[in-house]
């Protein structure tokens, strides 16, 4: 049975604009809508997740979601945020993200052949490809004005920093988009992030002109952190929904680590827990905000959704190895391939081994190794009993590294206070 979902996105903050209408459409019908990845990567990473939410709401409240992948658009570029003019794609590296994206799609929608409001992959490439330059600006330029194309954001943003025709174009495409989607598959929505409001009104006014049914829309709002820095990113770039590329302990981290304010919208926006659970969680969180009730939920529910309950359990357990002091027993127990998946996304030191022999002062090492910016940094912190060597906490400015304390045969665990693990490498 289908429903009205905006309300429910409104709970969440997921609803920006909205065109007038959209809400009775979802109550009449069931409704096919659908948004656009563009195949930047053969991953999708966390910013992406957000468009895959609404397609699974669009899909629980019994509604027809349409994942599009942008194999032409992709080939272009979106100018929407951007100061510079992307590369464009080769055709085997298309093929190539367009076949990664489309097999994590499959993770979150249900492709079932039997349900009504079966999800489906649709990749604009097969309809724009046959098409001619010259068709496309009789058939489709026509309609839509130079003034009208002028007036959006994504391209005033652009003319200061110089907007090629190639990019000037995307609005037109994915305009075009929306009107075969219509005309063809009887889509009557299009939604996706606040940004792409003057991409998605340009399809609807194009199948407005060009005489098509009725169509929709709406946005959300764009994430930001609340320290205004971008959301998804680190110092080491993108939270990947690929396990090669990011790993699920690296994943349950980055959500384990979010900031109180982020994790309250974040919880509403992630995950699929009901609002009243949200609120209750909330409570708990503000008596002791220590404890990052919230986050902990947030990192459990999606990634156990992104990747699965197994690896939601070991990165679990691996944070409780890493930042739990009394887990020296179970560090020790690893064996290298659990250790290092452990380890993964933990700032690394080089050093030779035969240093060990006789014995590393340790003071020395640790300021040499960048660890510490000086030795009497790393000797202040050993006398306040803030360094610890594999769990255990170091009692002497005296101390030394040997070889006794490789964890499997290789490794050092180094840790300035609780939250600031380093591996010191031994090859």
């Amino acid at each position: 049975m289908f429903q009205n979902f905006i309300p429910e996105l409104q709970k969440r903050g997921l609803l920006q604009d909205i065109i007038p209408g959209t809400e009775e459409q979802l109550a009449k019908e069931m409704t096919s809508g659908y948004v656009g990845f563009d195949p930047t990567a053969n991953s999708l990473h966390i910013g992406s997740m957000l468009p895959i939410i609404l397609l699974m709401h669009m899909q629980k409240s019994g509604h027809k979601p349409y994942a599009l992948i942008g194999g032409a658009t992709g080939m272009i570029g979106d100018p929407t945020g951007k100061s510079a003019e992307r590369n464009l794609l080769d055709d085997e590296t298309l093929q190539r993200n367009i076949a990664g994206i489309s097999k994590q799609l499959e993770k979150f929608l249900d492709f079932d052949e039997s349900l009504p409001n079966k999800a489906e992959l649709v990749n604009n490439y097969d309809w724009l490809k046959d098409y001619t330059f010259l068709d496309f600006i009789r058939d489709i330029g026509k309609h839509i004005s130079i003034n009208y194309m002028l007036a959006k954001d994504s391209v005033q943003k652009r003319l200061e920093f110089g907007l090629s025709f190639t990019e000037f174009s995307y609005q037109l495409i994915q305009g075009y988009d929306f009107y075969y989607l219509n005309k063809e598959r009887n889509i009557k929505l299009q939604f996706g992030g606040a940004d792409q409001w003057g991409n998605i009104v340009t399809g609807t006014e194009l199948i407005r002109r060009k005489g098509g049914s009725d169509a929709f829309a709406f946005t959300c709002p764009l994430l930001k952190k609340a320290d205004g820095g971008k959301f998804g990113k680190t110092e080491s770039g993108n939270i990947w929904l690929d396990r090669e590329k990011t790993s699920p302990f690296r994943f349950y981290q980055y959500w384990c680590r979010v900031a109180d304010e982020d994790a309250k919208n974040l919880i509403r926006i992630f995950t699929f827990l009901p609002i009243e659970e949200i609120l209750v969680l909330e409570q708990e969180h503000d008596k002791d905000p220590s404890r990052r009730i919230l986050q902990h939920k947030l990192a459990e529910e999606i990634t156990r959704m992104v990747h699965s309950e197994e690896d939601f359990q070991f990165a679990k357990q691996a944070t409780g190895i890493l930042f739990n002091k009394s887990a020296v027993e179970q560090l020790a127990q690893l064996n290298q391939e659990d250790f290092l998946m452990v380890m993964d996304g933990v700032p690394q030191v080089e050093a030779d081994r035969s240093l060990l022999k006789e014995g590393l002062d340790l003071i020395s090492f640790l300021s040499e190794s960048g660890i510490f910016s000086s030795k009497g940094e790393a000797r202040k912190m050993i006398q306040n009993g803030g360094l610890s060597i594999n769990k255990v906490k170091v009692s002497g400015i005296e101390a030394r590294l040997e070889e006794s304390h490789l964890l499997n045969d290789k490794y050092i665990l180094l840790q300035k206070g609780k939250n600031n693990p380093y591996l010191a490498v031994f090859n």
